[in-house]
């Protein structure tokens, strides 16, 4: 039986995965989270083999979650189910340990094979999302151009990013002047909407 734990902040989502799920007869999902923050411990305390794991929720999204799952409980392979098919969030997944990503609106017998073959250590990707991730290539982002864009998303003046951020202004000014210039962009907000549609924050 492979015992799997959803996590997603829709619970509607949640549900009808689950009753997806629950219809195979070797499959059985152990628990549902609604938050990233509850991942590691469900999985400890339920004996996860596999997380399906939606990218945004609140407190820490599905990759942050994932990458903790594969320090802390390494035996739980992961598999990122996203709304969002962007290349970014695949390399991501990738970069933090997931063994499968999958988008929503995949067939269902996809999503059921992607559990069982990730289950058995195999590796799925949704296959037109691998082709747009190569040809679009890596994030052209720093760390800390991510960090400075991703403190923008919620606007504020370079002084409140700088002393968010713990930088001088001229640092916070550079970074973002990079940013904009990476993701051809023309605006502060432009870069941030730019950088969020690749999957790059």
């Amino acid at each position: 039986m492979i015992r799997v734990l959803l996590a997603d902040d829709q619970a509607l989502v949640r549900g009808a995965l689950a009753a997806m799920l629950g219809l195979e007869a070797d499959i059985e999902v152990v628990a549902q989270v609604g938050s990233g923050d509850e991942v590691v411990d469900a999985a400890k305390r339920f004996q996860a083999d596999v997380a399906l794991l939606d990218v945004q929720m609140p407190g820490k999204d599905g990759l942050t979650a994932a990458a903790d799952l594969r320090t802390a409980v390494p035996g739980c392979r992961v598999i990122v189910c996203t709304t969002f098919g962007r290349p970014g969030y695949l390399a991501r997944a990738m970069a933090a340990g997931a063994l499968g990503f999958v988008v929503k609106d995949a067939p269902p017998e996809q999503l059921v094979d992607a559990v069982r073959r990730v289950h058995a250590g195999l590796r799925v990707v949704d296959p037109v999302l691998a082709a747009e991730s190569l040809a679009s290539g890596a994030s052209p982002l720093t760390d800390r151009e991510r960090d400075v864009l991703l403190r923008a998303q919620d606007g504020g003046t370079v002084s409140d990013l700088a002393k968010a951020l713990h930088l001088s202004d001229g640092t916070v000014r550079n970074h973002l002047s990079s940013a904009i210039g990476k993701t051809g962009a023309r605006t502060r907000a432009e870069a941030v909407r730019l950088a969020e549609e690749h999957g790059w924050l």
